[in-house]
């Protein structure tokens, strides 16, 4: 369901905390906006230029404020965090960005990497974790946890093809996996049209390749397909 939105205007910064690192967050929970905006406000070095919860809000954020990185959730309003640091690297190519998300790290963080964020960090880590990978994306090195640094450099020295246990699901591109999971939310095409800003037409080819990806052979198979996914992912 849709949230309300719950940007702030912008404001004119004090001198102090223009020294600081400029860091606009783009999550769509309250709560979580809150929480880290408290965390790295304390930091000496660090200052929260605006928080936004939605794609839109975040486009017209960077302009506006101007930060020195973004960090940024998989889920927000409108299309995925992932095609919004895309978006955001096509037209700002040196914009630094932090993946925060309770997602996965195994199926997102190459992703994330890809689309042009300089790190990835799961919402569990500790606090000085992600302070850590602040700095280090702001410093213009990597952030990644060694689990997944490591299986980014194997498949780098191995290839792709060597790796064994990969599942259907982690074949999706990342148009795909957004809209597979939106049907395992429960979301109709025509809805899942609307929020991406697609036709119709363009939701339901994805589907005809996700299920070919996924072996999948009917329309409901796909929905169930989808739903138990989207709630193994809620119990990890």
């Amino acid at each position: 369901m849709a949230k309300a939105s719950t940007s702030e205007p912008v404001k004119k910064e004090s001198p102090a905390k223009e020294m600081k690192h400029r860091v606009l967050i783009v999550d769509d929970h309250p709560i979580f906006r809150d929480g880290i905006t408290q965390l790295i406000n304390s930091q000496p070095d660090l200052h929260v230029c605006g928080h936004v919860c939605s794609a839109a809000q975040a486009l017209s954020s960077v302009e506006a404020l101007k930060p020195d990185m973004l960090i940024v959730d998989i889920s927000i309003q409108g299309t995925n965090g992932i095609e919004l640091i895309k978006t955001i690297r096509a037209q700002h190519p040196a914009m630094r960005a932090l993946m925060l998300s309770s997602h996965d790290e195994n199926l997102y963080a190459e992703r994330a990497l890809r689309a042009g964020a300089r790190g990835y960090i799961m919402k569990a880590e500790s606090s000085e974790k992600v302070i850590e990978a602040i700095r280090r994306v702001l410093s213009g090195d990597l952030y990644l946890s060694e689990a997944i640094g490591g299986r980014l450099l194997d498949t780098f020295l191995n290839g792709r093809a060597s790796q064994t246990g990969t599942s259907a699901v982690e074949q999706l591109s990342d148009r795909e996996l957004e809209i597979f999971r939106a049907l395992g939310e429960g979301r109709t095409t025509r809805e899942i049209a609307e929020t991406l800003f697609l036709s119709v037409k363009t939701v339901e080819t994805h589907r005809s390749h996700i299920k070919e990806k996924l072996n999948v052979q009917t329309a409901p198979e796909l929905i169930r397909t989808a739903v138990e996914w989207v709630n193994s992912q809620e119990s990890l």
